[in-house]
């Protein structure tokens, strides 16, 4: 009975909870149903809403990547950057990078790039330190003393010292070494007191000496068992020369065997060690061509970054994309040189009237690039140049008059005779295309006047041959005058004799006036006093008319696109463009600022 009653108990409350679980899964199918299926059916309409916020969120992340951008670009600019290989291309040829020996545009820019010299010449062409950190004088004017930069190296490691110096300027001042530069170092005694100390004594004062150390030095561990008549084609000078200056040689490569086509390829790396640090430019090269038309393909191609030596721009290349004209007005004077020591320029006179029928202000507009006339000697920006002493400007009326008045009259053919010579010479000039016409134009302008003159059209090397011999009635010719008013090689009357060393007395002009004053000009270390004393030699070249002035000439340098830290300066010598060269920069980055 108890076990019964037991069982019973059991089944009812099995079956209570089977209904509970039955209710409680009917609750919760309810529930289901309620809050999750019947908002299921609801969302469709919300869709529009959450696809609108999702597309407002991706329009936020992309303004924020948007302005990040923007604000990017803002704090970063273009900007020059180092790195690079440099390629300059010129007419010509190389034959040396040893400074005593340059003679070609080619030699002077490798030998530039590759040494240093003492001092060096700045933007403004004045004198500062190269390799020398200063250098000082006595007060007798004849003892310079200087002192070089510490810790210098040569390109190969050793160290730069004074018996270098000494070494170079003992080697030019050597006759069996044959340098072009002898003349400007007889009677100067080297010497080296000390590693970094070097002296010079000079026979007397000479105001422009410390622009002659600006040569490049060289290094007497390699050459100083070279004998001295061996100095000159010893093989350092174009198959291994080490040097000091900003780039270090790698070697040269010639192609073509028509000497119409040559071409040869100098190429040079930065040095690591330059004194100053290092250059900025990887690499530079020097692109030395036979025949224009390949020099100006290449430019125009892009396989160069520049050209030099050329004398117009191009017609092809004028109109190139990004071609940069750099007009580097040179510290010379182009003028025409009256040789006054026989035949019809010999007279004072003659020459007077025919400075003033040349019309050198219509040359100078016939340019296709700006630059200053020369008036005087001097240049404008010279010390001790003056404008009271100007050559007389371009009046044809009296220069008629004056040749009227010297007993030159007009023929039948419209040419001056006089006491049966008639007023004829010629006018040699190279072929260079801008000195021809400047030629042609003069002889047109005195034909004006009078003269017959016949425009004598040389090559180069027939040129150079007739300018040492002065087999000329007159030249038109270029000078280098520089900073420095020390005008003595072309003026004083020593410098007209067959024997000295460059004959560079063009005119080949005697005045014992002028003499005394060029003497004393350049043997005065004071300014105010040079400016005295170049008076009188300003005043009787005046007066006596040994030449036209003409103008300024120009270095015409392109280059494609601009080139950093190269600025449009006035230069002593074409080369000098490399006075900075160190600083160029050719490549271009975006930089934070």
């Amino acid at each position: 009975m108890q076990t019964r009653l037991i069982r019973l108990r059991f089944r009812r409350g099995l079956r209570q909870r089977q209904r509970q679980m039955e209710g409680l899964s009917t609750q919760a199918e309810e529930n289901i149903n309620q809050h999750l299926l019947k908002r299921f059916n609801r969302l469709a309409g919300i869709r529009r809403f959450l696809m609108a916020w999702v597309g407002l969120l991706v329009l936020l992340i992309g303004g924020l990547v948007a302005q990040n951008l923007s604000l990017s670009g803002y704090f970063q600019t273009l900007q020059p950057v180092p790195g690079g290989i440099y390629k300059e291309g010129m007419m010509g040829r190389f034959t040396t990078a040893n400074p005593l020996f340059v003679r070609t545009s080619a030699d002077a820019a490798v030998s530039r790039l590759m040494f240093a010299g003492l001092l060096t010449q700045n933007q403004r062409g004045q004198l500062v330190g190269d390799l020398a950190s200063d250098y000082s004088v006595d007060t007798h004017g004849t003892t310079y003393t200087v002192h070089l930069r510490p810790h210098l190296t040569w390109q190969d490691g050793r160290p730069l010292t004074s018996a270098d110096v000494v070494f170079t300027f003992q080697s030019i001042e050597n006759p069996d070494v044959q340098s072009p530069l002898f003349g400007s170092w007889q009677g100067i005694q080297v010497s080296a007191t000390d590693a970094s100390t070097v002296v010079f004594k000079l026979p007397d004062i000479l105001a422009s000496f410390p622009y002659n150390l600006t040569t490049g030095i060289l290094p007497q561990h390699l050459l100083s068992k070279v004998p001295a008549v061996d100095l000159r084609s010893t093989d350092f000078n174009t198959l291994n020369p080490i040097g000091a200056g900003p780039f270090v040689w790698q070697g040269v490569q010639v192609s073509g065997n028509d000497p119409t086509s040559t071409e040869q390829q100098i190429g040079l790396a930065a040095f690591r060690g330059f004194h100053t640090g290092p250059p900025k430019l990887q690499k530079f090269i020097i692109q030395v061509y036979a025949d224009q038309k390949s020099l100006i393909h290449d430019f125009k191609t892009g396989q160069l970054n520049a050209i030099a030596g050329v004398q117009d721009v191009p017609k092809s290349v004028k109109t190139g994309k990004g071609v940069v004209v750099h007009d580097l007005r040179l510290r010379a004077a182009n003028m025409v040189f009256f040789k006054t020591s026989s035949g019809l320029l010999a007279d004072k006179y003659v020459r007077a009237a025919l400075v003033q029928a040349a019309n050198v202000p219509a040359i100078i507009n016939g340019l296709d690039y700006p630059t200053l006339a020369v008036r005087e000697p001097l240049l404008p920006d010279q010390l001790a140049y003056n404008p009271v002493y100007v050559q007389a400007g371009f009046n044809l009326t009296a220069a008629k008059k004056s040749l009227d008045a010297d007993g030159w009259r007009i023929g039948a053919d419209g040419i001056r005779h006089k006491a049966n010579q008639s007023l004829a010479f010629n006018l040699a000039v190279s072929d260079d295309p801008e000195y021809l016409k400047d030629a042609r134009q003069l002889a047109r302008q005195w034909h004006a006047a009078g003269a017959d003159v016949t425009v004598r059209s040389e090559a180069a090397s027939d040129f150079q041959n007739n300018l040492s011999q002065h087999d000329y009635d007159a030249i038109l010719d270029g000078i280098t005058i520089g900073t420095d008013p020390d005008v003595f090689v072309y003026w004083d009357s020593s410098q007209a004799d067959i024997r000295s060393a460059n004959r560079l007395n063009l005119s080949e002009y005697k005045n014992t006036t002028a003499d005394v004053a060029l003497e004393a000009g350049r043997t005065r270390l004071s300014p105010a006093l040079r400016i005295i004393k170049y008076r009188p030699f300003l005043k009787e070249w005046q007066h006596d008319n040994p030449a036209l002035g003409l103008y300024q000439p120009r270095l015409l340098y392109l280059t494609n696109g601009p080139v950093a830290g190269l600025t449009d300066k006035s230069l002593t010598n074409p080369e000098d463009r490399f006075n900075n060269v160190q600083n160029w920069e050719i490549r271009l980055a975006k930089v934070t600022d």
